[in-house]
């Protein structure tokens, strides 16, 4: 593939606004309450969105983007690859779906390869970026499509989360489960299962115990030092003491800490961490 022929194309669950040296376009997720709406796009004001909803005692929930939303996004690129949120939890892939039907309907000549990331967040960074490189690398379609699927099996997602009120309203998890989050310092450790559901794997007490708790799970999990992307809900200090253990024991290690944006932060809520790692 020629680089100027391809683009990748990402749902905003994706936590990515933009890609250096490859063309790439974002569908942005919406976030709604009965008084407001927030377009999850560079423009949002995450701090705004996170302090509103903390406060807000009514019925929020969330938007996946349609089919026109994606096939706008492909532009007039021969080869396209969309990413979206797990489809387990979101409609954003099956619109892609119909998008990348109709792009090839109506360009016989073009290809799109639809991914099911199965996660959300700074595990979709992590194959976003591997996505980069194997185009980068100048790998054919059906190799850069091959590549990625393993790849797929070889990374994490771990979420640290305060509260699950939000994912409890959207039926993301059980309203029990959801009361224990919070409860007496209790912190919810999860992952992004293999179909790409929730599963609730602990429960850390205190703010000491969680950073250490986090990185035993994902050693447990089978992380050996490889990439790691941590993103927080207004939380940055609890970003960094992990980051910190994880360095302590792998100096080498690409540990990268950023400000999860509008569907993650909705979801992970003000204080929770969502952390990919390659295993």
């Amino acid at each position: 593939m020629e680089l100027n022929e391809v683009k990748i194309v990402a749902d905003s669950g994706s936590d990515v606004l933009s890609l250096e040296d490859v063309a790439f376009s974002l569908a942005s997720l919406k976030i709604m309450t009965d008084e407001r709406q927030y377009v999850d796009d560079a423009d949002l004001d995450i701090a705004d969105m996170v302090n509103y909803l903390v406060s807000y005692k009514g019925k929020s929930t969330t938007a996946c983007p349609g089919p026109e939303d994606w096939y706008s996004g492909f532009g007039d690129a021969k080869y396209v690859f969309t990413i979206s949120i797990t489809g387990n939890l979101s409609g954003s892939c099956n619109s892609s779906r119909i998008a990348a039907k109709d792009y090839e309907e109506a360009y016989p000549d073009r290809r799109v390869r639809v991914i099911d990331s199965l996660t959300a967040g700074p595990e979709m960074v992590l194959i976003i970026e591997k996505l980069r490189e194997l185009i980068l690398l100048g790998k054919s379609f059906d190799e850069v499509s091959a590549e990625i699927d393993e790849y797929m099996k070889t990374t994490g997602l771990l979420f640290i989360l305060e509260s699950m009120q939000n994912l409890a309203n959207n039926g993301r998890v059980s309203p029990l489960a959801a009361k224990a989050a919070g409860l007496l310092g209790i912190r919810a450790i999860g992952r992004a299962s293999d179909i790409g559901t929730l599963e609730m794997l602990s429960k850390s007490r205190g703010e000491k115990r969680c950073a250490p708790d986090t990185y035993n799970t994902m050693k447990e999990l089978g992380y050996k030092g490889g990439k790691v992307r941590i993103g927080n809900v207004l939380n940055p200090e609890f970003a960094d003491k992990l980051g910190a253990l994880i360095t302590s024991e792998y100096p080498e290690a690409d540990v990268q800490i950023y400000g999860s944006r509008g569907l993650c932060s909705f979801y992970a809520e003000k204080g929770g961490l969502m952390v990919g790692f390659e295993k």
